[in-house]
C-alpha cells in the first residue's frame, strides 16, 4: 500500500492496516528511523515506571524503608 506524505509532513495510514493492528484515534506511535527505513511502533500504554510502583509490600512508612535500604536500620 502506498501514502502520500502532505506538505506538513504526515501520512495518512491506510484503514487496512489500522484495523488490523488495532491503531485507533488518538493512539500514540513512536517512530524511528531503522536501516534508511521509517519504521512506526505502537508506543507502550502504560509508563514503565506507573508498572513497578507500588510493588514493595510492608508495614513501615516511606521514611523507615529509605532509611533500611540505605543501612541505617533494620526493620523488624
Amino acid at each position: 500500500m502506498k501514502t502520500r506524505v502532505s506538505e506538513r509532513g504526515q501520512i495518512t495510514i491506510p484503514k487496512a492496516i489500522r484495523e488490523r493492528l488495532g491503531i485507533r484515534p488518538g493512539q500514540v506511535l513512536e517512530v524511528r528511523e531503522q536501516d534508511g527505513t521509517v519504521v512506526a511502533y505502537k508506543a507502550a500504554t502504560i509508563d514503565p515506571l506507573e508498572a513497578v510502583t507500588g510493588i514493595i509490600e510492608t508495614d513501615c512508612g516511606t521514611d523507615d524503608l529509605i532509611e533500611t535500604i540505605r543501612g541505617g536500620r533494620i526493620l523488624s
